[in-house]
């Protein structure tokens, strides 16, 4: 017994010691793990602020015109790749933590433990050495980013005007004289001279030899702004103009911009003015040997004041040349036996000035009764009022069409657009909500309809030719004549709705004189304006008052006592802190915008606002929504996009405005709740569907909302927009109305199907368990997601291979029309998309492939996909194993039908391992456009017989 007593007491203080060593060796190793995460996450959060660091540095440069280099782009993508490494080590530690193999509730098992570790060994070094590698040589974090030599100015066409044509010419010719260096085009108001220089412009732009390094358009117009000139051109020169830079400063940069040009030409549109050309920052051109500079104007007497060697007179149309353009904008009508003389007399009543032909031939488009056609001639021949700076002819033409104006409220509508400043390009949306509160347009309408109503008067007005297209999309203006003639008519109104226009006249204070009662509108936007009146006003009767683009900083108690019937305020772009309480006393309220006030932060209580439609908090620094909002019955558009300061919205206070048809939080640091992660307290998503008229939505969300049966909710939105995920944002895209982006989240334990089956653009950026995704989407959904037109994966390295038996068995997205890959770690050919999905892209029109290091090919073709027959633009860069575009498969009976037989356009960029884009035969019969960068191996660029005459080739290193 003792023997075995004391055997049995050596193997137990054996194995206690082994016991007990073992348990220190795993103590010892799992603080040495908790050591090495703590020392990851310090560089790695290290690593993460020279990365924010070094963006922000390029956003800057951006703004001047620069782009980052390729070492800096190089250092972003591995910072990329290192935070999916990451990722993976985050997911890895979260797994092993959920393990039942657990040892005292918390250990990771030995063998887990050292795979981790070993990745995380491989992270940090790969960490440090990034965190070492941010010393760049001063000049190397960007690059300036070289303007285009010319860019194309939409505007008529001139060739079958032989006149206009001749002069044309003539300016050509000029501009190859080493003796003309100041050049001027001068004529009456309507005659075409902008028609011309916008001519030449795009002249130059189709040559093929460029005589110019640039060419800089820049409108300068009656109330000529130095700052503003000076800002069209340094925007065209890919240059920021900071807000707080003088004009001398501006200047001084603009001559040293320009003195880097081999030699430029800048254009100045409708110059009233002498200008001092230094002042503006332009060079001499006696020093800057080969620049060149075309003024237009309507007075001779300005060109000969700024010394131009030659100027050109630009002279009305001959009777036959006005009768060609009467005809091509009036139709056939005029070919009518009984029409023809009268439309003869009338192109002949318009002088020759194209302005005036273009209107009246449209105006009188398909018109077929006599007497209206012998009204028209009548009325112009009568004798107008004198309008200072305006031909009699293009006066009574404008009159003419404006008094021809059919429909209701429609001259009113036209009138409304002379609030704004010359050349001001107007949201055309901005002035629906502005027609619509100053009753010009029916309010029992729905959104929808009051769009379509708005885009139809637009129209209408166009089709008159008393709006054009603006500088922007969704834009308009009015040609400069023409507002000239809407504010003599504005203020000749005798039926109380006489406006007073003084926007864009660098005024920097109003006189209380000059509101009167017998005002309808009054515009002073776009001024130096810092002060208003602090009396009580008398305009009792004005229904709109445009005070946006001044440096207000605050509006007088006082002041707005005296508008009492006010539908109308536009504060946009002022620097208040705050309104007055008076805001409350304007009972009929309706538009209320405050876009981009960006010291605003509080708004008095709203309550009072009973009839209050529009209110446009856009970019200010509220933090919470005014008080009172809820209250708003018949508040029906709310903008709180780039709200960036906006924390709270209490429950309740969104679901309570039963009118509510659009809500846009774009880029707003509110995230809304779903009710599974409710807040006490807090607004939800769901709140958002008890809102019956909401059909504009565009909100950023903490997690992907479960829709289930509320899916018919969202069928009712017209437009939508969802960021989901913390670091969610906007990015442009063509098909925007119904889009999902989803950001930093993990897909693998998502159901996105309920999503898929109402957008038409999906953003995946930054996420990870997109196989796990695709695999569930492939075996639980029932049917194709017909919707989507558009899906973006960016920043993930997950893999896209399907895995056995998870393949699709029919196209999931049969009308996909654009697809963009970006930094996708493991993905080595589309066709990995194809497999899981069923792919067959029969309507693909544009696919984007960047950085993406294991992509051997873009995309099969063979059994599953003969052909890419609506593939328009191919655009590939920085994939570094890249070998072929199109890989031919084996087995398959090659056909001799083009591949992509409607691309367009093909831009291949750092690819140094591509040799082959397609099959030797590939016909390539409608491309237009190839840039073929650092793409060494490619030895046989896209172009035969067939297209050669057709395609633009670029070749660069």
């Amino acid at each position: 017994m003792d023997f075995v007593a004391s055997t049995l007491g050596t193997v137990l203080v054996e194995t206690g010691r082994l016991l007990c060593g073992s348990i220190s060796s795993d103590i010892s190793s799992c603080i040495r793990f908790r050591s090495k995460c703590n020392n990851l996450e310090k560089e790695m959060q290290n690593l993460i602020s020279l990365r924010d660091d070094l963006n922000q540095e390029l956003e800057t440069a951006f703004k001047d015109g620069k782009l980052p280099t390729s070492q800096v782009k190089e250092w972003l993508q591995q910072v990329e790749e290192v935070m999916l490494q990451m990722n993976l080590i985050h997911e890895g530690m979260i797994a092993n933590n959920n393990s039942k193999r657990k040892f005292c509730g918390w250990f990771l098992n030995y063998r887990q433990r050292c795979r981790l570790g070993k990745k995380m060994v491989r992270a940090l070094n790969d960490i440090e050495r990034l965190n070492k590698a941010t010393n760049f040589p001063r000049g190397m974090v960007a690059k300036n980013h070289p303007a285009p030599t010319v860019e194309h100015i939409p505007g008529p066409l001139i060739e079958d005007q032989t006149t206009a044509t001749k002069t044309l010419a003539q300016l050509m010719e000029l501009l190859n004289d080493d003796e003309v260096r100041r050049i001027g085009v001068w004529g009456m108001g309507g005659v075409g001279k902008t028609t011309l220089v916008k001519s030449l412009n795009n002249k130059l732009r189709a040559a093929s030899m460029q005589p110019f390094s640039v060419v800089i358009w820049a409108t300068v117009s009656r109330n000529f702004n130095l700052r503003r000139v000076q800002t069209q051109i340094a925007e065209r020169l890919n240059m920021v103009v900071k807000s707080d830079e003088s004009v001398e400063g501006l200047a001084i940069r603009l001559h040293q911009r320009l003195e880097k040009e081999k030699n430029f030409l800048v254009i100045l549109d409708d110059v009233w003015e002498e200008i001092d050309l230094d002042h503006l920052g332009i060079p001499q051109l006696e020093v800057h040997t080969g620049s060149k500079i075309i003024l237009t104007s309507r007075l001779l007497d300005v060109l000969r004041g700024m010394k131009t060697d030659r100027a050109i007179k630009v002279d009305k149309l001959n009777d036959e040349e006005a009768w060609e353009l009467f005809s091509r904008n009036a139709g056939e009508v005029v070919c009518l036996e009984h029409i023809r003389p009268l439309a003869e007399s009338i192109a002949k009543e318009c002088s020759g000035l194209p302005l005036a032909i273009i209107t009246m031939g449209k105006a009188m488009r398909g018109k077929k009764m006599v007497k209206l056609w012998k009204h028209a001639l009548s009325k112009l021949q009568k004798s107008v009022p004198f309008v200072s700076g305006i031909e009699e002819k293009v006066y009574n033409i404008l009159k003419w069409s404006y008094d021809t104006l059919e429909g209701s409220n429609i001259k009113s509508c036209f009138l409304y657009c002379s609030l704004f400043p010359e050349d001001f390009s107007i949201e055309a949306s901005e002035l629906v909500q502005c027609w619509l509160a100053e009753g010009l347009i029916d309010e029992q309408q729905s959104y929808e309809d009051l769009v379509i109503s708005g885009i139809s008067l637009l129209e209408n007005l166009k089709d008159s030719c008393l709006l054009e297209d603006g500088a922007r999309k969704g834009t308009v203006k009015m040609h400069d004549v023409v507002r000239d003639v809407a504010k003599w008519i504005a203020w000749s109104l005798e039926d109380g709705c006489k406006s007073l226009v003084q926007s864009g006249k660098e005024l920097s204070e109003i006189s209380e004189a000059e509101f009167l009662n017998s005002l309808k509108r009054v515009s002073f936007m776009n001024n130096k304006i810092r002060t208003l009146p602090n009396c009580a006003t008398q305009c009792s009767e004005a229904s709109t008052l445009l005070l946006q683009g001044n440096p207000l900083e605050a509006v007088p108690e006082r002041f707005l006592q005296g508008f009492q019937a006010l539908r109308v305020l536009n504060l946009s772009g002022t620097r208040l802190l705050s309104l007055p309480l008076s805001l409350l006393q304007l009972n009929d309220l309706r538009v209320l915008l405050l876009k981009e006030c960006y010291y605003l932060e509080e708004l008095p209580s709203l309550d009072r606002l009973s009839k209050l439609q529009v209110l446009d908090l856009c970019a200010t620094r509220i933090r919470e929504l005014p008080r009172g909002i809820e209250q708003l019955s018949q508040l029906r558009q709310v903008n709180l996009s780039r709200t960036h300061c906006l924390k709270n919205i209490p429950a309740g206070t969104i679901s309570r405005l039963s009118a509510l048809e659009v809500l846009d939080m774009t880029l707003s640091d509110y995230h809304w709740d779903v009710r599974e992660q409710l807040k006490e307290g807090e607004a939800t998503f769901e709140e958002l569907m008890n809102l019956q008229k909401l059909v504009v939505l565009s909100v950023r969300l903490k997690c992907i909302p479960s829709l289930g049966i509320e899916v018919p909710w969202i069928d009712r939105l017209r437009r939508f927009q969802f960021f989901i995920g913390e670091q969610a944002n906007s990015l442009p895209t063509r098909h925007a109305k119904r889009r999902v982006t989803i950001s930093g989240l993990n897909l693998s334990e998502e159901w996105i199907g309920g999503l898929l089956s109402n957008v038409k653009s999906l953003v995946l950026n930054h996420c990870w368990g997109l196989n796990q995704m695709l695999e569930t989407l492939t075996i639980d959904s029932t049917s194709s997601f017909i919707g989507l037109k558009s899906l973006t994966i960016s920043n993930s390295n997950s893999s896209l291979r399907p895995a056995g038996g998870c393949a699709a068995h029919y196209d999931m997205l049969p009308n996909l029309e654009e697809l963009y890959l970006d930094r996708l770690t493991y993905l080595e050919s589309i066709s990995e998309l194809v497999g899981h999905l069923g792919l067959r892209f029969s309507r693909l029109k544009i696919v984007e492939v960047a950085r993406c290091p294991r992509l051997t090919d873009l995309l099969p073709y063979g059994s599953f996909i003969l052909a890419l027959p609506s593939l328009e633009e191919i655009k590939v860069s920085f994939c570094d194993k890249l070998e072929e575009l199109f890989r031919y498969c084996s087995g398959h009976n090659s056909t001799p039908e083009p591949v992509v037989p409607s691309l367009r356009i093909m831009e291949l960029k750092n690819l140094p391992k591509l040799r082959t884009l397609c099959r030797e035969w590939e016909s390539w019969p409608r491309l237009e456009h190839v840039d073929v960068v650092k793409c060494n191996l490619l030895r046989k660029p896209p172009l035969t017989i067939q297209n050669v005459n057709a395609v633009t080739l670029h070749l660069g290193e």
